[in-house]
């Protein structure tokens, strides 16, 4: 039994709903049971401020088709879906949220509507149950990236979804540190379709992602995907030195043919710190690619996982062969 692969694998980050864990398992089992009893629910806490660590191993122990990882630190949701994602071994994979807005009876529609031949299917929430500031956050996120990415995203759309494996697969190879899950899954293709699914309010905590945690994840993710804010500058640059040319030479044309004396100080020192400022902005940008290339150079890896509820630490990590390493 320990050798057959489940059919259907969860992955759900794990970070302050320690008191919904055991809710969310009963919820999965009775839903996931309508499809097929091969299945596994991996929960991935990512340094919960909580208990959830205590209860995924509760719950582990209770059903060996739980699995849990609990990685080192708090390295963020989309690095915690990766480590879950490293691991499934099902032939179909879901994503969702472990607070239970994500509701687990949504699942059986998703999976039928993968069984008509999508790889993709994420659900949509047609009526988000989110407040008016997080829905405006997300709707913003969303136009901001568009434009830089030149490309078409919702902002009903979030993690929820199922995935064919060979997506997961393509997924997997993807090892940026800038990372942000639907997006790469809509980078990386497949048929792809999208279903109204019902979004359920908040039961425990609030929302990480606040107006300025979307904007810097926006930020970021046009950064790691886009060079457009690199050509926008250079065609902002050559506009400006075609007016300022277009302007020199009307001075020159009012001074000499109307004896129009040329503006001061004024004009000069505006269009200095104008300039400045431009050029200041610009070096700024070129030196955040810089850096995000300096970081995905370290090649350090996304996550470290302190422990699984069914991997020994020899078998998480196995001690390397010395042999090499005494050969000087």
């Amino acid at each position: 039994m320990e050798n057959k692969k489940p059919y259907i694998s969860v992955v759900t980050p794990v970070y302050g709903c320690g008191s919904v864990l055991e809710k969310l398992y009963e919820r999965l089992v009775k839903s996931l049971s309508q499809i097929t009893d091969d299945f596994e629910i991996i929960m991935v806490n990512d340094s919960s401020p909580d208990d959830a660590w205590i209860v995924i191993e509760q719950l582990a122990a209770r059903d060996p088709r739980v699995k849990g990882i609990n990685l080192s630190r708090n390295f963020g949701q989309h690095f915690a879906i990766t480590a879950g994602l490293d691991f499934v071994k099902g032939q179909w994979i879901v994503v969702m949220d472990c607070d239970l807005q994500d509701q687990p009876e949504e699942i059986i529609k998703l999976y039928n509507k993968a069984k008509e031949g999508y790889d993709v299917v994420f659900g949509r929430r047609a009526d988000r149950k989110d407040s008016f500031f997080k829905k405006l956050g997300s709707k913003l996120f969303y136009m901001v990236y568009d434009y830089f990415t030149d490309t078409s995203n919702k902002s009903q759309t979030a993690n929820f979804g199922i995935f064919s494996r060979k997506v997961i697969e393509n997924y997997k190879r993807m090892r940026e540190h800038n990372r942000t899950f639907p997006l790469f899954i809509r980078w990386i293709g497949f048929k792809t379709a999208e279903i109204d699914i019902e979004h359920a309010p908040r039961l425990e905590g609030k929302s990480s992602y606040n107006l300025k945690r979307l904007f810097w994840l926006a930020f970021d993710s046009i950064i790691a995907q886009s060079n457009k804010p690199l050509r926008l500058s250079v065609g902002f640059g050559f506009i400006m030195t075609f007016l300022s040319m277009i302007y020199g030479i009307w001075q020159i044309i009012k001074y000499f043919i109307w004896g129009v004396p040329v503006p001061g100080w004024t004009s000069v020192i505006v269009s200095i710190y104008f300039i400045g400022g431009l050029l200041f902005a610009n070096l700024g940008i070129l030196g955040i690619y810089i850096g995000k290339i300096f970081n995905e150079t370290k090649n350090r890896p996304l996550y470290i996982v302190d422990k699984t509820t069914w991997l020994s630490e020899e078998e998480l990590y196995p001690p390397k062969d010395m042999t090499a390493q005494n050969r000087i």
